[in-house]
Parts: structure tokens; sequence; C-alpha cells
């Protein structure tokens, strides 16, 4: 497996299209109230919008796409709401699957896994195993994910692997191939749908040195133009890992894709 960059250890290469974009798709409740319409209205809606999204960073270059599906503490939602999201993932998957295999994109699950029900872990095992050998984009889903979570259970397999590990041998590149995402290098942009301006536990390791980019619109409402905005504004950032303006002046920014 390939070990990426630590940002806290080494500085990235810097590229004009982000190569890992991760998301939170924040609004779908909100946007089927203002329209008087059931909650769950709202996430049938989002989940159209996903997949313009996908196509879209697949077309420009993007090599990693992490979405944040359903968290940990989304099981303290109504009920009914949960049992829908259930059937509308286990849904999408079956319909998505084969599209994605034919535009070469490889489909990943992170989080805790084990509390769904059989008929999803049998889903997300398939569309995997499907996905696995394409390459232009890698599209994850995190589902029943915390980034505390994450980096317990890193901590939990770095142990199991390392049994007699002393605290002080612990570093970063021993515990980051146990993390969920170790296949992908770190995000370069980080989108907020919504309005609100947190991480919400999500992929608190990662995050470290991501560019953090938040809007007032609503996830269905979230179309290819509004991702080209974030892309703008990404552009425009000034990622330093620590060093100085001066410093970044010479070192032009990469145009790869």
């Amino acid at each position: 497996m390939t070990q990426h960059q630590s940002s806290t250890l080494s500085v990235p290469e810097v590229r004009a299209v982000p190569r890992h974009v991760a998301i939170i798709m924040d609004g779908n409740g909100r946007w089927a109230s203002k329209r008087l319409m059931p909650r769950v209205a709202g996430h049938s809606e989002g989940l159209s919008a996903v997949r313009k999204i996908v196509e879209e960073c697949r077309r420009i270059g993007v090599e990693y796409l992490t979405v944040f599906a359903f968290s940990s503490e989304n099981w303290r939602r109504p009920p009914e709401e949960v049992s829908f999201l259930m059937k509308l993932f286990l849904k999408s998957l079956k319909g998505e699957v084969s599209r994605l295999a034919d535009n070469d994109i490889s489909l990943r699950l992170i989080g805790d896994l084990s509390r769904f029900d059989l008929a999803i872990q049998e889903m997300v095992k398939f569309s995997e195993e499907k996905t696995a050998n394409c390459k232009k984009l890698t599209f994850t889903i995190a589902a029943n994910y915390g980034g505390r979570w994450d980096i317990l259970q890193a901590m939990r397999r770095c142990l199991i692997a390392n049994p007699n590990l002393k605290a002080d041998d612990v570093t970063e590149e021993l515990l980051q191939p146990h993390l969920s995402m170790s296949y992908a290098p770190e995000p370069d942009l980080f989108i907020r749908t919504g309005g609100e301006q947190r991480v919400s536990n999500f992929l608190l390791w990662q995050l470290a040195y991501t560019e953090l980019y938040f809007t007032d619109i609503l996830w269905p409402d979230f179309d290819v133009s509004e991702l080209h905005k974030a892309f703008d504004w990404f552009r425009n950032r000034e990622r330093r890992f620590g060093r100085t303006s001066a410093q970044i002046a010479a070192e032009p920014m990469s145009d790869a894709v």
C-alpha cells in the first residue's frame, strides 16, 4: 500500500486542481422543509447532487473525492429518517455501482459498517470488489464514521500489529497505515454546504492542513458551478504548511491535474 505524505512531516505538492476533495453534504432536510416537503425528500434530491459532483470531479482531474454520508452521531436522528437513509443507501449502491465501474471510478466505504444490516454490508463488499481496479477517481463514502473513532481504531490496530510497542516508539508513520483513509493523500480542500462552519468529527486527523470552504448553499442546490466557485477560492489560497510567504513565492504552484 502506498504511504502518502503527512502534511506535518513534509510539504505536499500544491496543485491548481485539488488532488483530494472532502465534502460534508449538509442541508438536505432544510432544503425539503423550505419547500414544505418531508425531510427525506431532501435526501433523495441530494443523491442527484452527489452524482453530478462525482462526474465533474472525475472530468476535471480530481483523484480522490470523499463525502460524509452518515456520521456516527446521525443515529440520534428520528428513527423514521434513519430507516429511510438506510434504504436509500442500499438502493443507491445497487443503482450506481455499474455506472461507477463504467466510468473507471473506484468506490470505497469507511466507517464502522458492523452496525448496518447484512444486506448493506454485502452490497458494500460487492461494490468495492466490482470497482477495485478502477483508476480515474477514488470515490469514498464515510458511513457510520467519526474522526475520533478513526483515530482510536487506528491506535488499536497499531497495537495489535506491534504487541511489544512502547509509548516512545509511537510515530505518525507507524499509526498512519491503520487509519481508514491510509490509501489516500490528505484532503487539499474541504467543502461544507448548508451554512454551518465546523468539521463535525469528520476526518479529524486528515484535515490538519486542509483548506476549509464553507457555503450557505444547501446540498441539493450545490451544482457544478458552485463546485467551481470552491475551486476558484482554493486556487487563491496560499498554502504555506508552516513556511513563509517569501518561500511560497519562490515555488510556483504546479498546474498538474
